[in-house]
This record gives C-alpha cells, structure tokens and sequence, in this order.
C-alpha cells in the first residue's frame, strides 16, 4: 500500500469512525444533559450509578463484534470466504447467548445490583428503573454492535457511521420528548436509550435488504474453538469498555464517602465527558482495525506501522486540544450539567475536570496499542495492558491516592494508572516489533 493511499485509508475510516462514535457515546451524555435538566442532582446520580451496566453491555457487544471482524477481515484477505461466513454466524450465537445471560439478570435481578452499587433512597428507585431497561434492551445493543463491526469490516464505514450517529440522534430527540413533555421521568431517558439501537439497525439494514453484504449467516454447528478465538480476540475491548464501569463504581463509593451525593452527581459530570474523549480514541482505534487486519492477511508490514504511526500522532493533537478546552473552560462545563445552581458541584467538577483529563495522551495511546496488537493476532498483551489499566493497578491506586490526597487524589487516580500503563505499553510493543523484525 502506497504511503499516499495508506493515508487516505486511514483518515476515511477513522474519521468516519471518530463522528460515528461520538455520535454513539452521546447516547449517555443526552441522557446526562436532559437528566440534570428534568431531575437534578438526584437524577444524576442515579444515572451515573446505572451507567457502569451499559459499560458492562456495551462491552460484551465490543468484544463480540470486534473479534469476529478482526477474525472475519483476516479471512477474507486470505480468501477463505466460507471461513468468513462461519465467523459471522459464531458472532451471532454469542451475541445471543450474552443478550439471555443480560435480560435475565434485567428482570430477576436489578434491585440487587443497584443496591451493590451503592444506591439508596429515591436515587435507588431512579437507578433500579433505568438499570431495569437497559437489561431489558440488551439483545438490541449487542446486535447492534455486532452488525456495526461486521459491516465496517465489509468496506463501508460510511454506512456503519451513519448507524451509529442516526442511532445517537434519535436518542437525543426521544430523551427530550419522553422527559419533558411526556414528562416520564428516568424511564423515559433510559427507554429514548433503549431505542437507540433499534433506529441504527434500520438504518444498516439497506446493506443486507441490497444485497451488499460480503458476510452471510452460514448454518452450521458451534464451534468451541472459533467461538473461542472471537472472544480472545475481542476480551480487551470488552475490558477497556468493562473497565469504565467497575471504576465508575470504585470511585462512586470512594466520591461517596468523601462528599455524597453531590460528589458523586460531580463525578457523572466528568465521567459522562469522559466517555465521549474515550470515544474518540476508540473511534480511531476501530477505525484502524480493519485496515491493519487486512494488511496483517496480506503481511503488509510497512502499511501497519504507518497505520499506527497516523492514529498515534492523530490522538496526540486530539488529546492536547481537548485538554486546553476542559483547561480553560472547566467551570462553564460543569454549568451545563448544574441545573440547580449547586456551588459545590461546581466546585468539585471543575476540579476534577482539570486533573482528570491529564491522562487523555496516555488513555489513547493505550487504547490505540490495545487494538494494534489485537489486530495483528497478538491479543494477550493487549489483554494485559486491558487489565492493567481496568483493574489490577487503577483499583489499589484510587483507594490510596484517595486516602493521601482526598478529592485530589481522586482525579489523579487516573492520570498516574493510565502513564504507568502506557510505559508498559511501550515496552511490549518494542519487544514484539523486534521479534518480527528478527523472524523476517
């Protein structure tokens, strides 16, 4: 691949990428907006106590998708078509499996949840309702993300982008009918996120109806082993995504013991803005997926490091113009979401906001590498670095920075793990470049 075509690759998929996950990270931080406007400080904190289940959700439907379209991408470069197929169809049963496992847990066991995550009072009945629906909804986002991967693997991500901000869209639109003037309260805003992707496989759904489709649902047996390779391949997206969630919970109640509610309401104000920067850096990492999966079929060494080397220096730009924006404008992002005027919420969002978002460089560039390694078949360093910065070193880190610094060293939590992370990072991407390089 030509240096010039290699760019032009790479900023038509990530680009197309990049809106078309912000498009869908906004299905929470609509939520947020509309549900600080309507409900307050409560209301907030009952969404930022559910929100950990999309992650967990989101995650599984990630894990899925990415690892059958890294799996499928490979094969069909190989033209190993009925390989492809058979890839597909073993996405589809596990994306069935997982959505039976979810809707059970949505209608034996939500209250349970909620309550192991802190809730209580009325914040437990908001947080018990949208947790409830969301469960109730999961065979939707888990199709959905599936169909989204598969299809961006088949050469059209514009359509994939699409989906994913028409989906988004719908959901801003419904949130502010169900909220205000149906006026239905927290089941109103999680019910508009419900829909979300149901309008995003409309929307794909031309690609199978035409005939476009390079993939099809093949019948045949289950297999252990390939079901197996999907997943392997998948586990780090799915642990960056689950990741969000369990510190979600682990710095709720932290936040919670340091200044309740209001705190904790601070805190979904930055982790809502957080998952629209995450989505940034996960947008050029899937976009660079598919064309790193198919160089890597083809041994196309040079066009996946120029691959890395565009999406590396594309988030660096990114991270540092959103860090000046959250820099100079913290306060003014914190109002938006502060409909009851509440001083202390301000004071400790824009705090947080500040030191929090320090990490952006190191979070993508781990993220970025995560999927690099994934992609060219490598997935357990990138299954490692996943759990580095998911749970083995971020948990202890925010129970003892929280314990020396308070708030403080709270937001710092996640600046110090993510740079530890990306060290590591650094290191295993050398020894496994210099291994290829010895092996050709």
């Amino acid at each position: 691949m030509m240096e010039s075509n290699c760019f032009k690759t790479f900023f038509k998929y990530t680009s197309l990428n990049i809106m078309g996950m912000i498009g869908l990270s906004c299905y929470i931080l609509a939520d947020t907006f509309f549900v600080s406007k309507g409900l307050g400080t409560n209301g907030l904190a009952a969404l930022n106590l559910a929100i950990p289940i999309y992650n967990f959700i989101h995650g599984s439907g990630l894990m899925i998708g990415i690892g059958g379209g890294t799996k499928y991408s490979i094969m069909k470069s190989c033209g190993k078509h009925d390989a492809a197929d058979r890839t597909f169809s073993h996405a589809v049963y596990l994306a069935v499996v997982f959505a039976v496992i979810f809707v059970l847990a949505g209608l034996f066991l939500p209250g349970t949840i909620v309550s192991l995550f802190g809730a209580d009072g009325e914040v437990f009945d908001m947080s018990k309702t949208y947790l409830q629906v969301i469960l109730l909804f999961s065979p939707a986002f888990l199709m959905n993300n599936v169909l989204l991967c598969f299809v961006r693997n088949d050469g059209a991500p514009q359509l994939s982008m699409a989906a994913m901000i028409g989906g988004s869209l719908s959901n801003i639109v419904l949130d502010w009918v169900f909220i205000f003037p149906c006026r239905m309260g927290i089941f109103g805003a999680v019910f508009a996120t419900g829909l979300a992707p149901v309008f995003s496989m409309l929307i794909l759904s031309p690609h199978f109806i035409k005939k476009r489709n390079g993939f099809r649902f093949a019948k045949c047996r289950p297999d252990a082993r390939l079901s197996g390779e999907i997943l392997s391949s998948g586990v780090p997206s799915l642990v960056t995504e689950v990741s969000s969630g369990v510190v979600i919970i682990v710095f709720n109640s932290i936040i919670m013991s340091l200044e309740g509610n209001t705190g904790v309401a601070a805190y979904g104000v930055i982790a809502n803005i957080s998952l629209v920067v995450i989505a940034i850096y996960t947008g050029i990492a899937q976009g660079i997926q598919p064309i790193i999966s198919r160089s890597y079929g083809m041994r196309d060494y040079g066009s996946i490091n120029a691959i890395l080397r565009y999406a590396v220096i594309t988030m660096f730009i990114i991270s540092v113009t959103v860090y000046l924006c959250v820099f100079f404008f913290a306060e003014g992002i914190a109002d938006i979401f502060n409909s009851e005027q509440n001083e202390t919420l301000r004071r400790i969002a824009s705090e947080g906001l500040r030191l929090y978002f320090i990490a952006g460089p190191f979070a993508g560039f781990n993220i970025i590498i995560s999927m690099y390694l994934t992609s060219t078949e490598n997935p357990k360093p990138a299954y490692i670095i996943s759990m580095l910065r998911g749970f083995i070193i971020i948990i202890p880190m925010a129970f003892l920075l929280s314990y020396i610094g308070g708030m403080k060293g709270v937001w710092c939590t996640f600046p110090s793990v993510e740079l530890l992370v990306a060290m590591t990072g650094i290191m295993m991407l050398a020894v496994i470049q210099r291994s290829r390089r010895l092996k050709s």
